[in-house]
């Protein structure tokens, strides 16, 4: 409500492809009657950026939990205190239990699929009991509803819960605030790449744009860096339904040829868990392969909706990794190539 006030009350906002996607959202509004989760991604240019676009919505779509998006946000920097319906995220360059294996993703994927999901296989090396703790067990089926990103804390594992499959997730792929004239993309990380490839079945996914919101909060702000500033030109586009089967439909058959092979020779020939993988589907060369052409192709998605914005086409070479070592040793600030990052 508050987000919703702000874009429209104090800025000039411009909202493109929203009917189709509350169309979409109205066919996943009874929880027992989705057939598969829902994931939207987009650019990321300011720290406001989520919560501020889901003001978008019409406050209609705004009070019930099981209809809000999640999010994946940096768990030193949104977990210092409790922050709505976000996962918190180690990030690899500050925690060695960061990446794209660590469990939060355990936990996005089974979001994604057909839960519940009672066994978190992360766990809190000894569980809390004070009153602050949402470490519980269900005292008939024992199951921990509970996981732990590194050993020691305690979240809640909202994949245990009937109410939370087939959720909806946002994601910003480039992991970072990227703040530039051109309005252009970094590269994406592998871990929407996960989401695509190993959620069952197979999330409907929307593309989306964002403008503006770089204005109200940009990286170079002076005293007061707190305040937003109003008044600005916003845009939040809304791309159309992904055709997944066409876009992705290869790639996941080759990634379910890829996990067969180690339940058939495994002793017990078990099938492997949702989200749960061996080192070798981790860091196999087949599997790297796959979650890069699975990342570009979900980047060029996202860029699709740019193009509706009338914005020209990025240089080819923008989507790789070796490209953005041209910003320079810093992590976040002013890089050398002129632009802006915030690492969140």
């Amino acid at each position: 409500m508050i987000s919703r006030a702000f874009l429209f009350g104090l800025n000039r906002t411009e909202v493109k492809g929203l009917d189709g996607f509350l169309d979409l959202l109205d066919r996943r509004r009874d929880v027992e009657g989705r057939k598969r989760g829902l994931i939207t991604v987009s650019n990321h240019v300011s720290i406001l950026d989520d919560p501020l676009i889901w003001g978008t919505l019409p406050l209609s779509y705004q009070w019930s939990p099981n209809d809000l998006r999640w999010s994946l946000g940096a768990h030193d920097i949104l977990f210092k205190n409790n922050f709505g319906q976000t996962l918190p995220t180690r990030r690899l360059a500050y925690s060695p239990h960061g990446g794209p294996f660590q469990p939060t993703m355990v936990q996005t994927i089974r979001l994604l699929s057909e839960g519940p999901f009672f066994h978190t296989h992360h766990p809190p090396s000894t569980a809390d009991r004070s009153l602050s703790s949402p470490d519980i067990t269900d005292p008939f089926s024992s199951p921990h509803l509970t996981f732990s990103t590194d050993g020691v804390d305690t979240f809640p594992a909202p994949s245990a819960y009937r109410s939370r499959r087939h959720s909806w997730v946002h994601v910003f792929s480039e992991g970072k605030v990227h703040q530039s004239r051109e309005k252009s993309i970094r590269y994406f990380k592998w871990g929407v790449a996960r989401l695509i490839l190993e959620a069952e079945p197979m999330p409907d996914i929307v593309p989306m744009w964002i403008e503006g919101t770089d204005q109200i909060m940009h990286e170079s702000r002076q005293f007061p860096r707190f305040v937003p500033r109003p008044l600005k030109d916003v845009s939040v586009t809304f791309g159309e339904q992904v055709d997944t089967e066409k876009t992705f439909g290869d790639l996941r058959r080759q990634w379910k040829a890829l996990r067969s092979k180690d339940e058939n020779a495994s002793a017990e020939g078990k099938e492997l868990e949702v989200g749960i993988l061996p080192d070798w589907l981790k860091y196999g060369k087949e599997a790297v392969e796959l979650r890069k052409e699975c990342t570009r192709r979900i980047r060029e998605e996202v860029l699709k909706v740019r193009r509706q914005r009338g914005l020209p086409d990025e240089d080819p070479k923008a989507g790789l990794v070796e490209t953005w070592r041209r910003e320079g040793n810093a992590r976040e600030g002013k890089m050398e190539d002129g632009t802006w990052v915030r690492d969140v």
